[in-house]
């Protein structure tokens, strides 16, 4: 069982010494345990200081590509070299990587295909009373759009079966978190959550510049990825409401009629938005129906795409199986 432990770095020097020392050497049930560091464009002394600690493997980007692209190419190293399961944590120390052995704990069981570490949210010190509700409130809109069950779906804190990794693609420039977790729950993969306590804070977040900024984002990767999974679903609703919209005016303007019905011609304008109303849910059920073979075409994709990827790493078919 080989697992690697993939930290993505951006001038991380001052807190890299202490994730890298406590990251444990040795685990019960890993033959092999990697540390890689994905430097994402530091210009300080991070590399520097990580081939200090002994680490001797890197992905390293010429410049800043963002947390999902450091996400995804530190997964395609460790899998090209031979990982079975790939952790994620984070360089600037929030994470408890002393942890690390609990979050394999269901993996290495066979009775999780991800497990992610819960950071209790509501018990961060430096967390504001809005974050704690806004972090409350897009799990439970990933809960909803993934039909799982985490307390914690911004938590970075992960640990990946190989398996799991093969059939995830990760396709959003933000943050690939929650992106992940909607496709793994309509992917049927199981996910488990561990209860940690983080460190206490060591920096601002370098995610997002702003709060706003944070949740439009993160609702933007929600709505992308639940339209991919179900597209009918969304332009269903959105149809449902347009149709509904119709009828308010079209009820008016009969209402209006039976009580004057010397002047048919009067109150025009609520026939007119009706039928723009009624236009609009026709086509948002058009627009679903269309959504939805496309969604049958990105399915058949895919599954070419888990082969390709079984071919890149060597994976033989009856070990996913």
């Amino acid at each position: 069982m080989k697992v690697f432990v993939q930290v993505p770095c951006l001038n991380e020097e001052e807190t890299l010494p202490a994730v890298l020392s406590s990251i444990p050497k040795k685990i019960k049930g890993v033959d092999e345990l990697v540390i890689l560091i994905i430097d994402d464009g530091s210009t300080d002394r991070t590399l520097e200081v990580a081939r200090a600690h002994g680490v001797t493997h890197f992905v390293h980007h010429t410049r800043n590509m963002g947390l999902a692209r450091s996400f995804r190419d530190g997964v395609h190293y460790a899998l090209a070299h031979g990982a079975d399961i790939v952790v994620n944590t984070d360089g600037d120390n929030q994470y408890p990587q002393d942890r690390i052995p609990d979050l394999l704990a269901p993996l290495l069981a066979g009775e999780a295909d991800i497990a992610i570490g819960d950071r209790q949210t509501h018990k961060i010190e430096h967390f504001s009373w809005a974050k704690k509700q806004l972090q409350r409130i897009g799990s439970q809109v990933v809960n909803l759009a993934a039909d799982t069950k985490l307390p914690d779906a911004a938590s970075g804190f992960r640990a990946y079966s190989k398996e799991s990794l093969i059939r995830l693609n990760v396709v959003t420039q933000f943050s690939y978190c929650m992106e992940t977790i909607i496709q793994a729950g309509n992917k049927r993969l199981k996910i488990a959550s561990i209860p940690v306590d983080t460190n206490a804070k060591t920096r601002e977040s370098r995610l997002f510049k702003s709060t706003p900024q944070h949740v439009f984002k993160s609702a933007e990767a929600i709505l992308r990825s639940y339209i991919m999974f179900k597209p009918f679903g969304f332009f269903a609703i959105v149809g449902s409401v347009m149709l509904i919209g119709a009828l308010i005016p079209f009820v008016r303007y009969l209402i209006l009629l039976a009580a004057q019905p010397e002047f048919p011609g009067a109150h025009l304008q609520s026939l007119i938005l009706g039928v723009a109303f009624l236009v609009g849910s026709l086509l948002s059920f058009a627009l679903g129906v269309l959504a939805d073979l496309q969604r049958t075409n990105r399915i058949l994709l895919e599954e070419s795409l888990e082969r390709i990827k079984e071919l890149q790493y060597g994976i033989k078919r009856d070990h996913l199986a």
